[in-house]
């Protein structure tokens, strides 16, 4: 595979983890290299406990690697500065399991939607708000219902919100870490199919980390 294809690029990826006494190490992700072309899903499959959430997270640099390299766009983030992280982050997110803790209880949805663009530097409010409401209408989450809180959203469509904070920022690759696994089995289909959807029209690349074999089957290319 041609290091132009590759949105990502693992390579003796080693995540350790010290015990409470720091007495010793436990790995949760060991030895771990694969590439991610630019269109194509992604599909990483294990049991609870086998490091797949910590491998996600160190994917979009919320968790440090103690050892091998992550290439996003050819480009280490770990050699940016902190302007330039800010910038290259945009273009690499994640979307979490529990749809519950993942939206701000305190803010209506069309505010939680606008959070990502304001925290990547954007300050017009105008333009963010305008995009906040283009992404929520885009996974089906009204201008009505984006004046709700969460408590006022079913999971699904809390799901839905988070994923529509995600779009906003138009990125290259997203991390899907068990994305519906907290979910009423009646509407994982739905979800699924909106992922593959929004591939299709923003032609977005995936790592889907799951648990469910039928989760892969469904959405992955490999």
């Amino acid at each position: 595979m041609s290091t132009e294809q590759a949105v990502l690029e693992v390579r003796d990826l080693r995540v350790l983890f010290p015990t409470h006494d720091r007495s010793q190490t436990v790995k949760a992700v060991d030895g771990v290299s694969f590439d991610v072309r630019a269109g194509e899903t992604l599909g990483i499959i294990g049991e609870s406990g086998s490091g797949k959430t910590t491998l996600g997270r160190a994917l979009v640099s919320l968790v440090e690697p103690t050892e091998g390299t992550v290439l996003r766009g050819g480009v280490d983030p770990k050699k940016l500065s902190r302007a330039e992280l800010q910038s290259h982050r945009r273009d690499y997110q994640i979307v979490f399991q529990d749809p519950h803790s993942a939206l701000n209880p305190r803010l209506r949805i069309i505010d939680s939607a606008m959070e990502p663009l304001q925290a990547s530097g954007s300050k017009d409010r105008a333009a963010n708000r305008r995009a906040a409401l283009e992404a929520l209408a885009r996974v089906g989450i009204s201008e009505e219902m984006a004046q709700r809180y969460p408590h006022q959203l079913s999971g699904g469509q809390k799901q839905r919100a988070n994923i529509a904070r995600v779009l906003t920022l138009r990125p290259k690759l997203i991390v899907c870490d068990e994305v519906v696994a907290a979910l009423d089995v009646s509407i994982r289909g739905d979800i699924l199919n909106l992922f593959a959807d929004l591939q299709r029209e923003f032609g977005l690349t995936y790592v889907f980390i799951t648990h469910d074999l039928s989760v892969v089957s469904h959405i992955s290319d490999r």
